[in-house]
């Protein structure tokens, strides 16, 4: 065991102090402080490839008010949002585990984030400079935050440190998704261990291609809030922990196991939902036209994903489920994701009913025959709703939306941008999958991710944290 916890603790001072400086030795190419304070050459998750700012820009304070509002309720997204959600489809005796691992990646990934996160994403001197390290992450030119200023402007002229924050609450609720795949055995240590190299491995890669200026970006992929580098990347990584680490010891398919708290899962889906129009409608990263078309389309997809499942529910099982309903809001508002920036209301309607079909389809149907045991539907949910959205934003974007000369779907005869978005949800698909795997097998060599069997049977919430959530 002290073996074991050497090695972890060796692992985890690597990755957060020493990896960071070997990249910064790999980098010849230093950026001055008058050109970081004049130009920055970021990616809104809603833009395609942002010019450099050449000329002095005036700080916006519409925008910047705008998007502090929608960093704070990204956050909320995470906690209490998710923690809800999940704790309270859980069973009372691990909701306190579910909290604690929630707790956990806003703490934890907002250090990884601001240590050397936002440069491997953001940064530009890789590029530049044409470093082989390019292909995969932006630059050490901002590592801690190097050079950025009070005065440093980003795109929708906010202060690039705003940005910094707004984006850094994606990063941290997209490791904490996949906490729905294996929820109530899984050993605190590991997914610890595990999310730290999964956020350095698998997230900070796939944003830097979607949104930093990456090969995907470049290609023309549309993803104005994450289906791709959020959704997708959780639910493929969801998908492959649940299968690698396997069953819970009482799990029969086809039989859910009963949420212990529906009233949590509602309160949960609540903050979600509202938490969610900062997620998409801010990621324009200005208070204009296309964050009010954002706004909109997201409720509207939500809203019609959620009485798509309640009206499927109603009929097959004869009665309308609250947990149904919360469910298949979840999974419109994952499908419209990717489209907010690009679609309207035709588009909407069709996303959210089709998300809602498909996830409930793989819900209940395809999981249980497939037999794996995806405690919280994390891929079902996260996983097949991220990969609808990105492929019908190829179908459904309009230039009514985007504007004239804007990207279009093939509705409207675009086929190869249907055909652009394909690749990148593959590419998404594939990358996730294999660098997952092969994350599961060093972290369970060295650190262990499963509990003893005993422990999952009594509850993760007093043998991992001494704590109970009830008393009585």
């Amino acid at each position: 065991m002290k073996r074991r916890l050497k090695i972890y603790i060796s692992i985890l001072v690597f990755f957060v102090l020493v990896a960071p400086t070997l990249v910064v030795a790999q980098d010849s190419t230093s950026v001055t402080s008058a050109a970081v304070e004049t130009t920055t050459t970021t990616s809104a998750p809603a833009e395609q490839v942002v010019a450099a700012v050449e000329e002095a820009a005036t700080l916006d304070s519409g925008n910047t008010a705008w998007i502090i509002v929608a960093t704070i309720l990204v956050m909320l997204m995470t906690i209490p949002g998710l923690a809800l959600f999940y704790g309270g489809l859980v069973r009372q005796k691990n909701i306190l585990s579910v909290i604690m691992q929630c707790l956990l990646c806003v703490g934890l990934i907002s250090i990884l984030w601001v240590a050397f996160g936002y440069s491997w994403v953001f940064g530009t001197s890789f590029m530049e400079s044409g470093s082989p390290w390019g292909a995969i992450i932006g630059g050490s030119d901002k590592l801690f935050l190097n050079g950025i200023t009070l005065d440093s402007l980003s795109a929708g002229n906010i202060p690039e440190i705003l940005f910094v924050l707004f984006q850094c609450m994606f990063a941290v609720i997209t490791p904490a998704l996949i906490i729905g795949a294996f929820a109530e055995r899984i050993k605190f240590s590991g997914f610890m261990l595990f999310t730290i190299l999964w956020t350095i491995l698998v997230y900070n890669p796939m944003a830097h291609w979607v949104w930093g200026g990456g090969w995907l970006q470049k290609m023309g992929a549309i993803d104005f809030a994450g289906g791709t580098v959020v959704h997708i990347n959780a639910g493929i990584s969801a998908l492959v922990m649940a299968i690698m680490i396997g069953k819970r010891k009482d799990y029969k398919p086809g039989r859910p196991t009963t949420p212990h708290n529906i009233t949590y899962v509602f309160m949960g889906a609540a903050l979600l939902w509202l938490g969610w129009f900062g997620f998409n409608a801010g990621s324009g990263l200005a208070a204009d036209g296309i964050a009010a078309n954002a706004f909109l389309v997201t409720h509207l997809a939500t809203s019609v994903a959620a009485i798509v499942w309640m009206t499927i529910d109603w009929v097959l099982h004869k009665k309308p489920t609250i947990v149904g309903t919360c469910t298949g809001a979840v999974a419109g508002l994952v499908a419209i994701t990717p489209a907010a920036g690009t679609v309207g209301v035709l588009g909407a309607f069709a996303i959210g009913a089709a998300s809602s079909i498909l996830c409930f389809f793989m819900v209940a149907c395809v999981k249980p025959r497939l037999k794996y045991d995806d405690s919280l539907d994390a891929f079902g949910v996260h996983g097949i709703g991220g990969i609808v959205g990105s492929i019908l934003t190829g179908v459904f974007a309009t230039q009514a939306i985007t504007g004239e000369g804007g990207v279009q779907g093939s509705l409207y005869g675009d086929w190869n941008q249907l055909w652009i978005q394909i690749v990148a949800t593959g590419a998404s698909i594939v990358y996730s999958a294999v660098l997952t795997f092969i994350l599961f097998y060093i972290v369970d060599k060295t650190v262990g991710l499963r509990v003893p069997p005993r422990i999952e049977e009594e509850g993760l919430d007093v043998y991992e944290h001494g704590e109970t959530a009830y008393n009585n």
